[in-house]
């Protein structure tokens, strides 16, 4: 089982970062989980959230926010949508659910109508 982390979208803050004080490269991206296993591909509703600078390429932890960053945050919170959380089957699913369905039906029809 693979899980993954899609970046669903990203918000150009103009903020100062408190690492190099510069206000043009704060970037907060939003991320969903996405989990792939052998039988199925799933987004789940799990977001995390990321701040970054691009300048000095580090990332800015909560412990560093200052309030206008935490204000900005809390914003585009708000403002974002995730993706629906949703399930999809592979082939092997498909045919072990219908191989176990022909054999439920099979079964059936041999103990209720014996010959």
């Amino acid at each position: 089982m693979s899980e993954k982390h899609i970046t669903v979208k990203e918000v150009t803050l103009n903020n100062n970062c408190p690492e190099c004080y510069n206000n043009k490269g704060l970037i907060l991206s939003f991320q969903q989980q996405f989990i792939e296993t052998r039988f199925y591909k799933s987004i789940t509703a799990k977001v995390n959230h990321k701040l970054a600078c691009k300048v000095c390429n580090t990332t800015i932890y909560p412990v560093q926010w200052n309030e206008d960053i935490e204000r900005v945050v809390a914003y585009q919170e708000k403002a974002f949508t995730p993706k629906n959380p949703s399930t999809y089957l592979k082939k092997i699913s498909w045919v072990i659910i219908i191989i176990v369905l022909v054999l439920a039906l099979s079964l059936t029809i041999l103990v209720f109508y014996p010959k």
